[in-house]
């Protein structure tokens, strides 16, 4: 037998994958380890770690890399990258994976659900049974879908999804990406202030960058206006959540739909006193199929490498 392959999972996963990494590996568990115990934990373990698994909350960062100087891949269990320190990881050689299709669907239909459920006040008006507030008096006009303008912010997987699911309630469609889509039917807006005047619904689905922090800001929200909707599934610091709370308290905002914040999962109290924002855990992708998928193709990628078979989803 040779010597065992140490995999360092950064925090809790699926019980499925764990048990995957478990059967196949020497897995190291960092979040069962005391803060301040950390160092001299990884210390202890080094020579053995070869790879970490970790998500979209929780990746690798130079400090983690340099910690572990047998690394020689991390394995994303999410789509987003923003938590892995890239350049590190091309300036010492470690290969990236990350899991893109496995979630692109169940993301994109939570894309709609938030939608719906802001427009139509779903979580308002649930209360508003449960209250029994409803013998009192009929419940408040909302806003539909069908029919509305909606921008999207990022038309790669889960941008595309998101519009066609959009197009089946006979939504126009219009987006803002680094370039336009060449092969797009849809109207291209290198602008984000005239993609957010043209656009009732504004939906954030593009990665997390230098560039794309704080995309949606005080001159977006404006721009959109008093009777437009925010839905985000990308990430919190996509959006400025200052001017965000400012806008929904002040009325200059109709409404929002988040599954992500930018301080997570710490929720501003104003933010969770209003009744025209859905908000939801970071779980967009969190269904049973989906994480089976994403488990599988992080154990997949991890098995190629070490047998030296090409990534089925690299980055790096």
């Amino acid at each position: 037998m040779g010597t065992p392959i140490g995999v360092l999972q950064t925090r809790p996963l699926s019980n499925y994958l764990q048990q995957q990494l478990t059967n196949r590996y020497t897995l190291f568990k960092l979040w069962q380890v005391p803060p301040d115990s950390r160092r001299e934990f990884l210390d202890k373990h080094s020579d053995l770690i070869k790879a970490v698994v970790g998500n979209g909350v929780t990746g690798a960062d130079a400090e983690l890399i340099d910690s572990l100087p047998h690394l020689e891949i991390v394995a994303s269990h999410s789509s987003g990258l923003d938590k892995i320190d890239l350049d590190k990881c091309r300036e010492k050689g470690i290969r990236v994976t990350y899991t893109p299709d496995a979630l692109t669907d169940e993301v994109a239909d939570m894309a709609i659900l938030l939608t719906l459920a802001t427009a139509r006040r779903i979580c308002e008006a649930d209360r508003y049974v449960r209250n029994g507030e409803w013998k009192n008096a009929d419940f408040k006009l909302t806003t539909k879908l069908s029919g509305k303008s909606v921008g999207i912010i990022g038309l790669g997987r889960i941008g595309s999804a998101i519009s066609k699911r959009a197009e089946a309630f006979g939504c126009s469609i219009g987006y803002h990406s680094r370039s336009r889509k060449t092969n797009s039917r849809y109207k291209y807006y290198p602008s984000m202030i005239d993609l957010a005047k043209d656009s009732e619904i504004l939906i954030v689905a593009c990665a997390l960058t230098h560039e794309t922090r704080h995309i949606v800001n005080r001159d977006v929200i404006n721009a959109l206006g008093s009777k437009g909707i925010i839905v985000n599934i990308g990430r919190g610091s996509h959006i400025d959540e200052v001017e965000l709370i400012s806008a929904l308290v002040e009325g200059r905002l109709g409404g929002a739909g988040l599954d992500v914040l930018e301080h997570e999962p710490e929720v501003p109290d104003l933010l969770r006193g209003l009744d025209n924002v859905v908000l939801s855990p970071h779980v967009a992708a969190s269904t049973v199929e989906t994480r089976k998928a994403m488990a599988d193709l992080v154990v997949e990628n991890l098995e190629a490498h070490f047998t030296n078979k090409p990534l089925l989803t690299p980055v790096i």
